[in-house]
């Protein structure tokens, strides 16, 4: 009944869904319930210690029947700029001062480690049967390496140039990521420094532009992702050629997800116009809900370090804020959809998606 089945065929999946790798708001509790439901679950691994990980993978094991997606980044690290770290703890300092901290207090920025030979090992050992990679690929000796495995590889294009360079370089499937998508950009060919990232990031496509030219540009199945909200997204998905969808907004109201309660009511009051891309919780460019930062310093403020370090100067900040139930400098991480995150349980929320999207396409074809 799916216009197309080459996902539920691949993965052995019963619906055409993606749940997001969300790094800091999942861990296999979702990947659990969303592969409960029928979809594909994903435990994101970029900040977590191999020995977390494998934790995950035996809990999602014990728990879901169903396939398994790892995620991992694969960005470049940047050398360490301690002038740049400076600046941005000068830039920062009034509010410091207003919360009574001491800029010099400043915590390391967390770990985001990019795909190396210690995941690929984990990799080889924990067999998963998707490894999705964001900002890119890995070198081609581990990518041998994972697809060896006979893991499904997918990775994240922010423009049709990326969609053909991760198909080219061995990418199974690609994921269209339109602009309007929570979280971390997955660009990787776009120069996301930060004298040109407002430049870049003007020029990256929405979703339903960006689909259907990668559909008629590669020769490998899109997933749609980003300001997907409902079954009415869904389908639209489909209409324009992709052969499913990447949900992570759409989970993250649920019990299962990790997000603090201060996210939830951020999430709660979403409008359609109150999120941004903005790089100063991470150096990188992102889309989060506005907060007062965001508002006080610019989304793309050149002042942020490079990735991943911006967030270590804001640490204290955040903490200070969420202990009074504030979270002005909370990376408050959503997509243009937010307003239509829905609540309820993860497993029944995605068996719902299906059925209405279903119902929802055999509509259009009787017109």
């Amino acid at each position: 009944m799916w216009p197309q089945r080459e996902l539920l065929d691949r993965f052995a999946i019963d619906l055409p869904i993606v749940q997001a790798p969300m790094a800091g708001a999942n861990d296999a509790t979702l990947a659990i319930a969303a592969s409960r439901g029928g979809a594909l679950g994903s435990i994101p691994c970029a900040t977590l210690a191999p020995e977390r990980i494998e934790q995950e993978v035996a809990r999602f094991r014990e728990h879901a029947t169903g396939p398994l997606n790892l995620n991992f980044f694969c960005h470049l690290p940047s050398p360490p700029d301690p002038s740049a770290e400076t600046a941005w703890r000068e830039r920062l300092a009034p509010f410091y001062r207003e919360a009574g901290l001491d800029p010099e207090d400043a915590a390391p920025a967390a770990q985001r480690t990019p795909f190396d030979d210690v995941q690929c090992a984990l990799v080889e050992r924990l067999r998963p049967e998707v490894v999705s990679f964001h900002f890119g690929l890995p070198d081609a000796a581990l990518l041998a390496r994972v697809k060896a495995t006979g893991t499904t590889v997918m990775a994240s294009a922010t423009s049709v140039a990326e969609g053909r360079w991760l198909v080219t370089h061995g990418a199974d499937i690609i994921i269209a990521q339109g602009l309007e998508a929570g979280g971390h950009r997955g660009a990787f060919l776009e120069d996301t420094r930060a004298d040109t990232v407002a430049d870049a990031m003007a020029r990256q496509p929405g979703t339903f532009a960006l689909v259907p030219q990668l559909v008629d540009a590669i020769d490998r199945p899109v997933i749609a992702a980003g300001g997907i909200g409902d079954a009415r997204g869904v389908a639209a998905a489909f209409a324009l050629g992709a052969c499913g969808v990447q949900l992570g907004t759409y989970y993250l109201a649920t019990p299962e997800s990790l997000i603090s309660d201060i996210h939830r009511t951020a999430l709660a009051e979403a409008r359609d116009d109150n999120t941004v891309v903005t790089r100063l919780f991470s150096g990188r460019p992102a889309r989060s809900l506005v907060n007062r930062v965001i508002r006080e310093l610019g989304p793309l403020s050149p002042d942020a370090p490079p990735f991943p370090t911006a967030g270590g100067a804001l640490a204290p900040l955040k903490q200070a804020a969420e202990a009074q139930g504030r979270g002005d400098f909370s990376s408050l991480w959503a997509g243009q959809a937010a307003a239509l995150a829905p609540h309820g349980d993860a497993e029944t929320l995605t068996r719902r998606l299906g059925d209405e999207t279903l119902a929802r396409l055999q509509a259009l074809a009787s017109f």
